[in-house]
């Protein structure tokens, strides 16, 4: 049997771009939250045949909230809430109106590397084979460096795809669509990127018998 020590995508991100949460980041969190549960709701619903109402898709997203706030034990002015459910309603819409709406969501691949360490990586959708999204519900257009970070890893756990960041900004009013394509890892970045990885898996990563681990591996040698 062979050992080795795994991270989430997140977690290799936490690392390598610390920064303090503020009360504003937990509120803008749990907005995303409700936003991704309800869309991946709405798309699991479309994709099985039926087309689930925006009211109906929209309690799913509030119920979200309201779980994710309970538990951050945050509580929001009349007023915030209300412009909160308006953003939340309006990248509903759009979403409903684009091509990602029925796309599955990918099953999470390990990224190995030397046969030591391996990331967890798992984009928002993809069309089977050829594409994978990773959506934003704010604008992430250019991607700031946590972000880059995580579409690089997402593009070497699926090297046979191309990637796309699709960000819906829920502060516009309407909701503005941006897409950004997923350029290649470089050869040194690459090497860079799975060196750090390696590095930071060995140190911090939980161990697991690899022989036991169901996710699809895409092996890497640094």
């Amino acid at each position: 049997m062979t050992t080795i020590r795994t991270l989430a995508t997140h977690e290799i991100i936490e690392l390598i771009h610390p920064r303090v949460v503020s009360v504003q980041d937990e509120v803008g969190m749990a907005v995303g939250s409700a936003i991704d549960g309800a869309l991946s709701a709405m798309s699991y619903e479309a994709r099985t045949g039926r087309r689930p109402s925006i009211a109906n898709v929209e309690r799913r997203g509030q119920e979200i909230l309201e779980e994710h706030l309970r538990d951050a034990e945050l509580l929001l002015e009349p007023a915030a809430r209300a412009e909160i459910d308006a953003s939340i309603r309006g990248v509903i819409v759009a979403f409903r109106q684009s091509d990602l709406l029925g796309r599955a969501r990918p099953k999470s691949r390990l990224i190995l590397i030397d046969e030591k360490a391996g990331v967890y990586a798992q984009p928002d959708y993809w069309d089977g084979g050829r594409r994978f999204y990773e959506m934003k519900s704010y604008r992430a257009v250019p991607p700031r460096p946590d972000v880059l970070l995580q579409l690089e890893l997402f593009q070497l756990a699926f090297p046979e795809c191309q990637g796309e960041l699709v960000c819906f900004d829920r502060h516009a009013r309407p909701v503005e669509v941006t897409r950004w394509p997923v350029p290649p890892v470089p050869e040194a970045r690459r090497q860079e990127l799975l060196t750090r990885c390696r590095d930071l898996t060995l140190q911090h990563g939980e161990p697991k018998v690899l022989e036991y681990v169901d996710n699809p591996a895409v092996r890497y040698a640094v």
